[in-house]
């Protein structure tokens, strides 16, 4: 009887404050927070979305590996309300899809085209080459994923290597940039097997790679002009070129990521690790939450989808040292295939291109197309999580409980790195548990101050918060946190 007439209280507490029934307090789900919605393909297309964009009108315009460009009327409203017409077709594999002054712009694997409908019958009749200059050798995996325009104009094209493992045409394994007159700039080399390019809030462009040689897990990398990011079977074309200076010294295989590093000053580390299994296994398309608070409050971070876990994770970046950095949360699973290509519209919906065919995912569907809305609820969360010489400083969605926030026992952390090697892929090495000697709560309730006995620059640190609780009484809908620690900040 007193147990009912807690929670009864708490319900009519939360009513009283936020209008509507508080989320329950033992078992809070992701679909309390973020809804997903299933776009009704018609029968009989096969729609496997590869890129998508939000056209000016209103139409969402997704392009298929098969090949063909969609357009979907009224893609925010209802799925009774929403037709599905046929833009174009006897395209290459399109993997990027963005629009400019009337054009689409669609990366396929041998170049980018753009396409009007100059006649407005709904229908593409001007296909034109913007821009190329990269190779094909025919191989099942010689992807091109290719961004939005960045602040400058240019588009940014990402080139898988012949096979996963190896360069065999031009530049593959290169990040290109395309100006706006379409002309291709070489940016970056040691890509190996891309599955996403998008940009932050900043204007700065990121890519997802794959777990494979040279990478011992799949990561999110920052695409810095002039910068080689891991994998050196692309750079032979060096020789093609002399934008980016001089060919980086072949890294040593067997070593560690920042090992190297520290002898190739061109080699850009992972921004973020994302944990193989633990966080998924096929890191995809990137999104960035730039609505203002219509997506929730998750304003500025990153949404990058993984198309073998059918998930969209979720990742905080902050700069230390000059290079980007950051953590790595789970966000919303249940999607119904691999989510592939993600496009965050100004009015804050999520849309999420599922394709399983070739690869294998969750959900059970060969692809799908799917929306995922903010409900209104807030959910209890690691907002932020930041690096501190002595460990880190996490901030919370809502108010913690002040008590079992600093209770040192409510968090449990642990390192590790990967063998950055020529070998597929790697194990988690070099382990580490670093004790957590002070949690101090900040006097808003929505800091904590964790101190850390040997931070383990260079390692993952993975935090569980099993015991943090909301000053409501909820758990973390998600206690899980990846943070890569490749540098320390300084002390202030």
């Amino acid at each position: 009887m007193f147990r009912k007439l807690v929670v009864s209280l708490l319900v009519l507490a939360s009513l009283a404050t936020n209008g509507s029934p508080s989320i329950a307090q033992d078992s809070p789900k992701e679909a309390d927070y973020y809804a997903i919605t299933s776009l009704p393909i018609p029968d009989g297309v096969v729609l496997e979305p590869g890129g998508l964009t939000l056209l000016p009108e209103g139409q969402l315009a997704a392009c298929s590996r098969r090949g063909d460009i969609y357009l979907v009327s009224n893609p925010l409203g209802k799925p009774e309300e929403m037709k599905f017409s046929l833009f174009a077709s006897g395209l290459h594999e399109p993997l990027g899809l963005t629009h400019r002054d009337g054009w689409l712009y669609a990366t396929q694997r041998g170049e980018v085209t753009r396409l009007k409908d100059v006649n407005q019958d709904g229908r593409a009749d001007v296909f034109e080459t913007f821009a190329n200059g990269w190779g094909l050798s025919g191989d099942y995996h010689e992807y091109a994923f290719g961004s939005d325009f960045d602040p400058d104009g240019n588009l940014w094209v990402v080139l898988c290597l012949t096979g996963s493992f190896s360069s065999e045409v031009k530049y593959r394994g290169w990040c290109l940039r395309i100006t706006p007159e379409g002309r291709v700039l070489p940016t970056c080399s040691g890509l190996r097997s891309p599955g996403g390019v998008g940009m932050n809030a900043a204007g700065d462009m990121f890519y997802t790679d794959n777990q494979g040689p040279w990478n011992g897990a799949c990561s999110l990398k920052h695409l810095k002009p002039g910068k080689f990011v891991g994998h050196p079977g692309g750079n032979r074309w060096y020789e093609a070129t002399d934008a980016l200076g001089p060919r980086p010294a072949d890294p040593q295989s067997g070593s560690r990521m920042m090992t190297e590093a520290k002898k190739i000053s061109q080699l850009e580390p992972p921004a973020v690790y994302f944990p193989y299994q633990k966080m998924g296994q096929s890191a995809a398309g990137i999104a960035c939450d730039t609505t203002g608070g219509k997506f929730g409050v998750f304003q500025n971070q990153l949404f990058v989808g993984d198309q073998t876990h059918s998930t969209v994770m979720r990742v905080y970046l902050e700069q230390v040292q000059g290079h980007y950095q950051g953590a790595c949360f789970p966000f919303r699973q249940g999607f119904s295939s691999g989510a592939v290509a993600l496009h965050m519209t100004p009015q804050g919906s999520l849309f999420v291109g599922c394709t399983g065919r070739g690869w294998g995912s969750r959900g059970g569907k060969e692809y799908a197309l799917e929306r995922l809305d903010w409900t209104g609820q807030t959910p209890f969360e690691v907002h932020e999580m930041r690096a501190r010489p002595d460990g880190f400083e996490l901030t919370f969605t809502q108010p913690v409980d002040p008590q079992t926030a600093a209770e040192v026992k409510s968090y449990e952390l642990s390192t590790y790195t990967y063998i950055y090697q020529a070998n597929y892929g790697s194990p988690e090495v070099d382990g580490t548990k670093p004790m957590i000697v002070k949690a101090e709560v900040a006097p808003d309730h929505r800091r904590v101050r964790i101190t850390v006995d040997r931070l383990q620059p260079g390692h993952v640190h993975e935090l569980h918060l099993n015991g943090v609780r909301s000053a409501e009484g909820l758990p973390l809908l998600h206690k899980e946190a990846y943070y890569t620690l490749n540098y320390l900040p300084a002390a202030s």
